[in-house]
């Protein structure tokens, strides 16, 4: 399409100013305290955040009763966008720290309040809300465990819920997902940072159509990324690793 930027390699300077930009578009408070320059200057930078967390934290919970990606995907979204401004930047602050819990909403329903709940019963959302309010709710449950590689089949596609009339008219984006060496257990963590964010900051919203791109790694890969999850990588402790990533309209 004329006048596309080219595309980027996931080169260990992009990975790297990724995850500087979050950190300090998320905790500007705490950015110009910190060494964004290199991944062991983050690492500190995440002690810096452990060292001036909020007393009581914000936090979201996700209850797991069955676990289907592309379904977990669209009810992600669905939960986001029910986050209100208020809440939501509480939640930045917090990085959106997101626990996830097995168990069974239709069973929880008469204690607890969900702020979104699929509508076949197999996943659920409370908050974001402060760490004090949802003890309950993880003292009941023990946490969602996978630890085989995540079953994702390429090319399968989810719309975001909801009428896109009124912002914007929908989008197709496709959404990659490392697997080589990542549990199931981690890429829902990673993946959920990434999509709960995007719907946060406008890039993912109703009406929107998501196709799953699973890959081994994502380095290398040359696509025009609007938003990367970066974290340590997983066999390098001391360098980075883009463990997802949803690309600019297709």
């Amino acid at each position: 399409m004329t006048g596309r930027r080219p595309a980027d390699v996931l080169s260990p300077e992009l990975l790297l100013e990724s995850a500087a930009h979050r950190f300090a578009a998320f905790r500007p408070d705490l950015a110009a305290r910190a060494d964004l320059t290199s991944p062991a200057g983050l690492v500190r930078a995440r002690k810096l955040l452990t060292a001036h967390e909020d007393p009581d934290p914000v936090v979201a919970v996700c209850v797991i009763h069955r676990f289907s990606l592309p379904d977990w995907l669209r009810e992600t979204c669905a939960f986001a966008l029910t986050v209100d401004d208020e809440r939501r930047d509480a939640w930045r602050r917090t990085f959106t720290r997101t626990l996830h819990l097995a168990g069974s909403p239709a069973n929880l329903a008469g204690r607890f309040r969900f702020d979104h709940a699929a509508a076949d019963g197999s996943t659920a959302w409370l908050g974001p809300a402060p760490t004090s309010e949802l003890t309950g709710l993880r003292l009941l449950l023990r946490g969602f465990e996978g630890s085989r590689p995540p079953a994702a089949a390429c090319g399968a596609s989810v719309t975001v819920p909801g009428d896109g009339h009124a912002a914007r008219r929908p989008v197709h984006r496709d959404l990659y997902l490392a697997t080589a060496g990542v549990t199931l257990q981690a890429a829902v963590v990673q993946l959920h940072h990434l999509v709960a964010e995007a719907v946060l900051d406008g890039l993912i919203g109703p009406g929107d159509r998501l196709t799953l791109r699973p890959v081994p790694r994502l380095s290398g890969l040359r696509e025009r990324f609007a938003a990367l999850r970066v974290d340590t990588d997983v066999h390098r402790p001391d360098e980075l690793q883009a463990f997802a990533g949803l690309t600019e309209e297709c």
